[in-house]
Order: C-alpha cells, then structure tokens, then sequence
C-alpha cells in the first residue's frame, strides 16, 4: 500500500494525478472536436445528397436514400420533428427494427423551402460521392486507437519521471539526514547550498551550536555544583560525627546528628546520581547492581518516616534480581518511590515486589487525585490535599515531635519527575496504577542483567 506520509510518495502521487487529469482534458478536448467535426462533415454529405436527390428526382416532398439518409419538405416532416428541429445537428433515440439507433437531424433552407434532414447513426451512408466524409470515417478508429496509446504511453512516462524526478528531489533532504544523523562535519557540507536545503541546514547546524552551548553550560554548572558542595557535606558529615561521638550515651540529641549525617550522605549520593544523569546514557559504565540490596538498603534509610505510624513495609522476591545500571541512579529512583509511599500511607502496607522484569512499589495510602494526575510527573508539583489527607489535627499535632511533621511534610516535588527522568535517561519505563482499595502502585520495568 502506497504510504502518503513519505514526501516522494506524496510527489509521485501529484504528479501522476496531474498527468491523468492532463490527459483527461485531452481526450475531452479531442472527443468534442470530433463530434463537432464529424457533425459538420455529416451536415454538409446531407446538403450535397439534397442537391443529387433533386438533380435526380427533381421536386420531391419526401426523398429516401438506402443509406439512411431521409430527407423531408419541412411541411412533409412528422410533427415531432418539426417541432425539435433546428439549424444546429441534434440527435435522438429511436428503436428501427426492434434495435436501438441515434436519429440526427437538423433544418436547411434552400430557394425558399425549408427540408429537415435525418440519417440514422447505425445505418452506412454512401460517401462515395463524398471522398472528405469517407476519408475522415477511414482514419477515425486509427485516430481513436492512436488517443488511447497516446494516453497510456503519456501516463506511463508521467509515472516513470515522477519516479526519477521525487528520487533526484528528494535527495538532497537525505542527505540532511545522513548528516543530522551522523555527525556536525557533514552537516557543515551543506550549509552552502543556495537551495531551501540549505537554509534548512543552516537553521538546523545553528540549533545544533545553540544546544551543544547549552548542554556544555548544563554540564559545567553540574559539574561545578557537584565539586563545590562535596566539601562542604563532607565537612558537615565529619561535624555530626565529631559531635555524635562527643555526646553522652543515650542522649537525645543523638537522634539530631545522626539525621543530619543521613542527609548530608543522601544529598551527596543524589549529588552523585545528578552528575550522572547530566552525562549522555552511552557514556556510563553500568555494572551489575543487585536490585535486592539496593532496595533493602532503601527501605532501611527510609524507615524513620514510619516510626510513628502503623505502616508495616516488606520486600518480596523469588531470588537476588539484578541490572545493568549504576547504583546511584537506581538507588535514587527507588528512594523516591518508596519515600512517597512511605511518607503518604497513614496506615497499611507499603510492599515491594520485584522479579527479572519489573519493580513494583504499592501502598495502601492516600493515592492520587484525578485532579493531580496530568501533572503527576511534573516538576514543583505536589499534591497538596494528598498532605492535608495524612496531616494530624491540631490536637494531635501538638502531641507530634518536630521530627514527625517534618517526616509527614517534607519534599518540594521533584522526586516523581527525577524517577522520570532516570527511567528516560537508562531506557526503562515507570507505569502508575491507581488500586482499588485505595492507594497507588508504580511499577518500573527495567532491563535485567
């Protein structure tokens, strides 16, 4: 089947289109021409046998030829034709012998008598005595067997021209591909061109300049950003340790260092995970990373968010499942999930479910609104009656620790649309379900190891 989105198809199409409604006007042009042509012939062999008719028979109302020539006194005539009757040749059907055949008349004036003059179409007039009708009659089938090969053989070299035409047209933007596809240099080739191609490549090796620019910035900013704040953090972690080592056993400020040593290795491991996601996908190295660790080593980080909820958490799995990726980036998009999960579920379960292709996070929470759904991977976007659902009352809210709140309100909403990102970034796939008895189940699908 001819495909209408290739540019080629679209313009052998036309073209053969144009050819076949060229061809067409011909063959009108021609079919009319004929006709009129062989009218006037006619009209005339008519006029030529009323002069021979009266040279023969002198004054006749009705004269009658074997060749289906009739011709009538106007007074003669039958009714009907009198009243169609005109200077102009027309035609009508008629039924001689119980056969379908086309009866041509027309008015002529001659010495002040008026005759109607008919023949049949079917029957053979004598054109012995007009050599310019039978002339015309003898090349009529060559002329109309010459029309149709004429018509095939026009349509046949529009299709082959449309063929080699499209190809030579087409070209050009082929090699604006290979170009675009291939590397910069060749592209750069045809920015020269006068041609509309080359004010396409023009346009396209500008874009390519602007974006490389901006790629090269993005990349120095993170890279910069990653250096800059490593040593802080290290610092930071060093500080907590210091401070953790130095306080008395069973002091309740060891919970505050060691959440402060826990987010400056988390801010150093997404720092880390960043800097990878800036490179491109080819780029990395992707060992083999065992999914069950690292969701283990997840879950357990995570697991202060709930401390003081009845949310019970489990991993179920066959066997170890592994992946070719780096750990930073898995451990990132599985942090995320089970962090949403972990911190939106009131009560219930939070389970992780992996086997060779899928990873799958589901939790009896909240879930998300319909509302929140076109702007679930967007970034800054939270779904903030989601917090309302799980925020305490004021009565109870007084009873919570600070630690509590912050674990119930804490994210600024970009922990969905980075799993998008690393899903995109390793080719791998993040699908959302809303369950039935209320909660949510992303599930990724990844490549196995």
């Amino acid at each position: 089947m001819l495909n209408l989105d290739s540019i080629a198809n679209k313009f052998r199409l036309s073209y053969f289109i144009f050819a076949v409604l060229l061809c067409a006007t011909f063959v009108g042009i021609f079919y009319t021409a004929e006709g009129q042509i062989e009218k006037a012939l006619v009209k005339s062999r008519l006029i030529q046998q009323l002069q021979l008719s009266q040279e023969a028979d002198g004054n006749q109302a009705i004269y009658t030829t074997n060749s289906g020539i009739t011709i009538y006194q106007f007074g003669s005539a039958p009714a009907e034709l009198q009243e169609l009757a005109t200077s102009m040749v027309q035609e009508m059907p008629v039924i001689v012998n119980q056969q379908d055949n086309e009866l041509h008349f027309f008015t002529y004036e001659q010495a002040g008598q008026r005759y109607i003059m008919t023949y049949l179409e079917n029957s053979e007039v004598d054109n012995s005595d007009y050599p310019v009708l039978a002339i015309f009659e003898h090349f009529e089938s060559i002329f109309y067997t010459a029309l149709w090969v004429a018509v095939a053989m026009s349509l046949l070299i529009a299709f082959l021209f449309s063929y080699l035409s499209s190809k030579a047209i087409i070209k050009p933007l082929l090699d604006l591909k290979q170009a675009v596809e291939s590397d910069h240099q060749n592209l750069t080739e045809l920015t020269h061109l006068p041609s509309e191609v080359g004010v396409l490549a023009r346009t396209i090796d500008e874009k390519n300049n602007k974006l490389a620019d901006y790629l090269k910035r993005e990349q120095l900013f993170t890279g910069d950003v990653s250096h800059e704040l490593r040593t802080p953090l290290t610092i930071i972690m060093g500080a907590a340790e210091v401070l953790s080592s130095q306080l008395p056993e069973g002091s309740k400020l060891n919970e505050f260092t060691n959440r402060i040593n826990t987010t400056a290795k988390e801010t150093s491991g997404i720092i880390t995970a960043l800097l990878l996601l800036s490179r491109a996908p080819e780029k990395l190295d992707a060992p083999v990373t065992s999914i069950n660790n690292i969701a283990t080593s997840e879950v357990n980080r995570l697991s202060y968010l709930l401390r003081f909820k009845p949310v019970s958490c489990k991993i179920v799995a066959e066997r170890e499942y592994t992946a070719n990726v780096r750990p930073e980036l898995l451990k990132m998009a599985l942090g995320n999930l089970i962090k949403n999960a972990f911190q939106y579920t009131d009560e219930g379960e939070v389970t992780l479910t992996i086997d060779k292709q899928t990873i799958t996070v589901a939790d009896s929470g909240v879930g998300i609104s319909n509302e929140m759904m076109p702007l679930l991977y967007k970034r800054f976007e939270r779904g903030m009656e989601n917090i309302s659902a799980v925020m305490p009352d004021s009565n109870e809210q007084c009873n919570k620790s600070e630690a509590q709140l912050s674990a119930i309100i804490e994210g600024s909403g970009l922990g969905l649309s980075i799993v998008q990102r690393i899903m995109t970034h390793l080719g791998w796939r993040l699908i959302h379900q809303t369950n039935e008895s209320g909660g949510s189940t992303f599930t990724i699908h990844y490549r196995s190891g």
